[in-house]
């Protein structure tokens, strides 16, 4: 079901999810510090750490590597949310052109795409 245009939501829902967005954009922005920080090269005292601590630097390391990236994919969304939903497009499925409902925006609001294609 393709429609011709996204007013489908009406301005206090627009209003609502605009402030979901920023909120979610805000506290990734602050994980994101945080995670960078946890991202730079940490140097052992070899004779100083023992091979499990190694180990568990090694394994947290790449814990850390995955968050980043999640957060990168999250971080990409929230942001073309936002500019869809500046340039009038927000709420429509990327896949298939339907209206996105406001139920599913309020539990995902940078969500592309509908229930049925995601």
């Amino acid at each position: 079901m393709s429609v011709d245009s996204p007013t489908h939501l009406t301005d206090g829902q627009l209003g609502a999810l605009r402030d979901e967005l920023d909120r979610q954009l805000a506290k990734l922005q602050r994980s994101m510090r945080v995670t960078n920080e946890a991202l730079r090269p940490v140097e052992l005292d070899q004779t100083a750490v023992g091979r499990l601590s190694r180990i568990d630097l090694l394994q947290n390391q790449g814990l850390t590597r995955n968050l980043h990236q999640r957060e990168q994919i999250s971080l990409a969304l929230l942001l073309e949310a936002l500019k869809k939903m500046e340039a009038g497009a927000y709420g429509v499925c990327t896949a298939c052109g339907s209206h996105i409902p406001f139920e599913r925006l309020f539990v995902f609001p940078e969500t592309p795409d509908c229930a049925a294609c995601s």
